[in-house]
């Protein structure tokens, strides 16, 4: 709670994945396309449960982890539509990644009446897990500020995460539920996905230190839905040119659930893009 009060008060060390741009001619439609690569680490827990009557499902933690070496494919690219203070904005995010840094927490056995929590961490012995999604936004906007040094925009729209993660443990000894009467196999594969939609609100924009080419993108954005809470930052630094502009940023997107596979996940990460305005 702490780390996410901290993150929602620092809007200005965060910025959006799609970037603002130069102001346009009056009633003339700018549009741009940016291509980037991201390398988030992923730190959070999932669980697969509930587990049905007399089964058994693990609760899982992912620790953080540099998950450059363990990209099995990414794509990613953002778009943008602007006409005078209005625009629409777009990005896309779709990965597939392993992780060895993943241990079972726990183990959720359910007798009939209820979920019960057998802790067994130093049970663990090389446990993996795999997620592989996508990320979409959509959001709609308005320049309420519109200046050469500075530009604020106030958007809203929507974000769908479709997870699905996969487990792969391996325990030192089986795990024996309530009075014994449920076993958790020592070793074994588990996999679960989830589709999440979110409402989000935010603001975004630019500004410029100097007179030169270089900018500071900032932009914040926050909801909820399908998720307790959803929300995602980026600060950055770029340089314009005639084309368009370069852009190296840190993005930081989160994930909380009430109920469902995602307990937490968080993914953070520098990224590079080139954004190509026309």
């Amino acid at each position: 709670m702490r780390r996410r009060a901290a993150a929602l008060a620092c809007v200005l060390a965060l910025l959006a994945p799609v970037c603002a741009f130069a102001q346009p001619a009056a009633g003339q439609w700018t549009f741009s396309v940016m291509p980037y690569v991201w390398l988030p680490s992923v730190d959070g827990s999932v669980r697969y449960g509930p587990p049905s009557s007399g089964g058994a499902s693990p609760n899982v933690d992912i620790t953080a982890d540099t998950w450059l070496g363990a990209i099995d494919f990414a794509f990613m690219l953002s778009a943008e539509a602007r006409r005078g203070r209005w625009l629409i904005a777009t990005d896309f995010i779709t990965l597939d990644v392993s992780s060895d840094s993943s241990t079972v927490r726990s183990v959720d056995f359910n007798p009939g009446s209820g979920t019960v929590n057998v802790f067994n961490t130093a049970l663990d012995t090389g446990s993996q897990t795999r997620l592989k999604g996508e990320v979409w936004t959509l959001v709609g906007g308005y320049a309420a500020v519109q200046d050469p040094r500075i530009s604020v925009d106030v958007i809203g729209g929507l974000r769908y995460f479709r997870l699905e993660a996969t487990t792969d443990w391996q325990l030192s000894a089986t795990v024996s539920g309530p009075a014994g009467a449920q076993t958790f196999a020592g070793s074994g594969s588990i996999t679960k996905s989830e589709q999440l939609w979110d409402l989000i609100v935010g603001v975004r924009g630019r500004f410029k230190p100097g007179e030169g080419n270089w900018f500071v993108p900032y932009h914040l954005d926050a909801g909820a839905g399908d998720s307790k809470l959803t929300w995602q930052g980026v600060l950055g630094l770029g340089h314009a040119f005639k084309w368009g502009e370069i852009i190296f940023a840190y993005r930081y997107l989160s994930y909380e659930q009430d109920q469902g596979l995602i307990e937490e996940l968080n993914f953070g990460g520098f990224g590079l893009g080139l954004n190509f305005r026309f």
